[in-house]
């Protein structure tokens, strides 16, 4: 008899979640391929809906085979219909009666792991608790006082509700586990992301009237536009390039709720012919190839999806060195005296964040060392090919639920 397992996931939001827990539900689950039931796993996805101002990737879950079961209370942020859908997951939880939870993100992460604990209290069945960080919101998202509650919860729920503890990077992991005190070694594991690397041909940046000169090098940050992801740097150190005459284009791709005080920051420091935002975008996988350089900026990160996706095409990173990012950068390369802030690695470059002078610096290093940056290029794409494949990731996952099954 296939074993249950239920995905928990706030939202189906532009991301690399939604692609991990839609690999899961749909590699992992023969009833949603239309295979037999025989088969080793048998899985229930549960989400909530998409708020206004986000991109919705619900399309992929779709593409995928999957119908996944909507509460529509369940949000990112508090509500006093948690407990509303509190009630409405544990419902759930009796009928479909599973062998283990698995929780994503930090809403659906603490509502899900609560309503597991209580279904396998009342029960006294055998169900396992496993949580992943795809990334956390321990610093950089609210005040030290919100901060710390959050922190509180998930210390809590770490020794009552969960048995073991995904995170995505090794950095990561030293993060969560030695700075915020969350869990224990023995409930830790590290299971990085996967990539599928089957790619179609698809429309190119080059299509956009702004970056059609393929003389110009595009520098392409893709993601939500929210505050943790700090375009304001990203901004800043186009505005520094553009003063210093260096030809390069800066690309933004996705949308959230601040592209219009990002877009008034443009115009106000008369970048309108240097950035551009292209909106969200469900084709951007086929966007990377176009890039010379794929851009980080975050104050805060897991492991960002979109650096493997970009690094899988041989696009080098300049990042900020925050998360999982440097486990995603390749060995540790001798720093340069002339750019005293900025780190060299196999698979590119990283600054601290907040450090707009010294990205601008890393930046212009990378577009104007074309050698520096084919190679960075190349190891990045190799880099990604021997330790990022979904059949790798998903192998991983089997065997950590095999093994917290018995």
């Amino acid at each position: 008899m296939a074993k249950r397992i239920v995905q928990i996931i706030d939202r189906l939001n532009v991301g690399g979640p939604t692609k991990y827990v839609t690999w899961l539900s749909a590699e992992l689950s023969p009833a949603e391929q239309g295979r037999q039931e025989s088969e080793e796993f048998r899985t229930l996805l549960i989400t909530g809906t998409v708020p206004p101002g986000e991109g919705d990737m619900s399309w992929f879950a779709r593409d995928a085979g999957l119908t996944p079961l909507i509460i529509p209370e369940m949000s990112r942020e508090l509500s006093p219909k948690d407990i509303l859908v509190l009630w409405k997951l544990i419902v759930i939880l009796f009928k479909f009666k599973p062998d283990i939870v698995h929780t994503h993100k930090a809403k659906a992460g603490a509502i899900g792991r609560a309503a597991a604990l209580i279904y396998r209290t009342l029960t006294r069945r055998k169900c396992r608790i496993v949580h992943v960080y795809h990334g956390h919101i321990f610093h950089s998202y609210y005040g030290r006082l919100k901060s710390s509650i959050f922190i509180a919860i998930e210390r809590l729920m770490a020794i009552i509700a969960t048995d073991r503890i995904l995170t995505i990077s090794n950095q990561q992991r030293r993060e969560i586990a030695e700075d915020f005190h969350v869990g224990n070694a023995r409930q830790h594991v590290v299971i990085p992301y996967g990539l599928d690397f089957t790619v179609t041909q698809g429309p190119s940046l080059r299509e956009i009237p702004a970056l059609a000169d393929p003389a110009i090098p595009l520098v392409g940050l893709a993601g939500r536009l929210c505050e943790v992801k700090n375009h304001e740097m990203f901004i800043e150190a186009a505005a520094i390039l553009q003063q210093r005459a260096v030809p390069v284009k800066f690309v933004i791709i996705g949308d959230g709720h601040l592209r219009d005080q990002l877009e008034a920051m443009v115009r106000n420091l008369n970048l309108g012919q240097t950035v551009v935002f292209t909106g969200f975008r469900d084709d951007v996988m086929n966007l990377y190839r176009d890039l010379s350089i794929a851009a980080i900026t975050s104050l805060n990160e897991g492991t960002p999806f979109t650096l493997i996706e970009a690094m899988n095409f041989g696009v080098p990173a300049v990042a900020t060195s925050v998360g999982g990012v440097v486990d995603l950068m390749g060995a540790r390369l001798a720093d340069h005296s002339d750019l005293p802030d900025v780190s060299f690695w196999e698979n590119g470059l990283t600054v601290r964040s907040r450090d707009s002078k010294a990205y601008a610096d890393a930046i212009q290093f990378m577009l104007t060392n074309e050698a520096a940056r084919n190679l960075s290029g190349t190891n990045a794409r190799h880099f990604i090919e021997e330790n990022f494949s979904k059949q790798r990731f998903l192998r991983d996952i089997a065997n950590l639920y095999r093994e917290m099954l018995g």
